[in-house]
């Protein structure tokens, strides 16, 4: 790690000092002030404030395990009426202007009982009940409009030196701080990483017809295309795309881009019109070869980047959260210290085999549904179609999109360990 620097004014020890304050980072620090451990949060972006943004055309895919967690950590509540159901995923292979293939597999929540396998949130709602709950929180302080200069081990716990001149210790180190992780990169932790060629368009339109609570994902040669309910007659768009078609299309006017994703969109649910922003992101796989380093344990797009082939980037990051929080509460109880490698060992232990198993999950997908080759279409077409068949495959489908699957973590379950 770096070395010490001259001067600097040191604060108290904290428990766990947090870099990143987005939704996997805000979401950890709540989690961790429920369970008794005080935190500092550290964010490069500027103070958020307390009003409620604009609808910039960014939502999320939130499984049902993950609402539980939000439930337990006590933001759920306040998401409730912002957030829309989804009873019904429909997955289908398509070609633009020619509606999706007759094979389909459908996925209905009844098969889980009568919750619904997941919910669609606007990233605006998210971010702002998550910022009003840190402050509420006597256990959590934030520093918006700062960095992380240099991080270093000591013999009882962890250094950083911010961009004010200050130095915070703690017990443990979490980097929330995304695919470019500061953290990750100070504490020596490696990455391998490659690009597949796409770029994911974000955007929301309003339609004419209601969804009925239904997500769609129609497979194009050059991406998936993502169809998600929001409140109203509103969709979230994820339409990912070869970087040649998409480039131009990031940039085109607003007209020229409802023009090229109305064939792909189809007349199902009538005519349809932008709202909110628009983003483009390239699209690639990211992961990291240890969760851990002395003193440091990474959550989120810090520790693993998938592709949104699945929905499952956030929800990755709260069974993270989930995992960790569950093992420092137990290694408390046991008198440990929380920041010592036989305690991250066992978060690391947790996770990775679930994360290995979504990374391949989503880079095997993609590959096999991101062309044209009728061979394989045939292939696939005729798998969905199997799958939808067998009730029991196709349950086990479900609770895996609702992310009920594996060793689940308290969170995950809606209670607090």
């Amino acid at each position: 790690m770096d070395n010490r620097p001259d001067s600097g004014i040191c604060s108290p020890m904290t428990d766990l000092l947090l870099t990143g304050g987005g939704l996997n980072g805000t979401a950890l620090a709540l989690a961790a002030s429920r369970i008794g451990l005080s935190v500092t949060l550290i964010d490069a972006a500027p103070d958020p404030g307390s009003r409620v943004p604009d609808f910039d055309g960014r939502a999320y895919a939130i499984a049902l395990a993950s609402q539980r967690l939000m439930s337990a950590i006590g933001l759920w509540p306040a998401l409730a009426a912002e957030a829309q159901p989804m009873t019904e995923i429909k997955v289908t292979d398509g070609r633009p202007g020619q509606g999706p293939a007759p094979w389909m597999m459908h996925f209905e929540a009844s098969e889980l009982g009568e919750e619904p396998m997941g919910f669609m949130v606007e990233d605006r709602h998210l971010r702002h009940h998550a910022r009003a709950a840190l402050d509420e929180s006597d256990l959590v302080e934030t520093r918006y409009g700062q960095t992380v200069t240099a991080q270093r081990v000591t013999p009882t716990g962890v250094e950083v030196d911010t961009s004010t001149g200050e130095t915070l210790t703690a017990r443990l180190l979490i980097g929330a701080d995304g695919r470019s992780s500061g953290t990750a990169r100070r504490a020596g932790i490696r990455r391998m990483e490659w690009g597949y060629g796409q770029t994911a368009l974000v955007c929301a339109v309003e339609h004419e017809k209601p969804h009925d609570g239904i997500a769609h994902q129609f497979f194009m040669p050059g991406g998936p295309l993502a169809i998600l309910p929001l409140t109203g007659n509103r969709a979230s768009i994820v339409w990912s795309e070869d970087d040649a078609v998409a480039a131009p299309l990031a940039t085109a006017d607003d007209a020229a881009f409802l023009k090229a994703l109305a064939p792909r969109f189809g007349e199902f649910l009538g005519s349809i019109r932008l709202i909110g922003g628009r983003h483009a992101y390239p699209l690639g796989l990211s992961l990291t070869h240890q969760m851990i380093a002395d003193r440091v344990a990474l959550v989120g797009d810090a520790a693993h980047g998938v592709h949104p082939i699945a929905g499952q980037g956030l929800n990755a990051g709260l069974k993270d959260i989930a995992a960790l929080i569950e093992v420092l509460a137990e290694a408390r109880r046991r008198g440990e210290d929380i920041g010592t490698r036989p305690v991250l060992t066992r978060y690391q232990q947790w996770r990775r085999f679930d994360v290995a198993s979504l990374a391949l999950a989503t880079d095997t997908f993609n590959r096999l549904f991101s062309n044209d080759n009728p061979i394989l279409r045939a292939a696939r077409d005729f798998g969905m179609g199997a799958i939808d068949a067998l009730p029991r495959l196709r349950r086990s489908f479900v609770q895996e999109a609702a992310g009920l699957t594996g060793d689940l973590p308290n969170l995950l379950k809606g209670k607090l360990p």
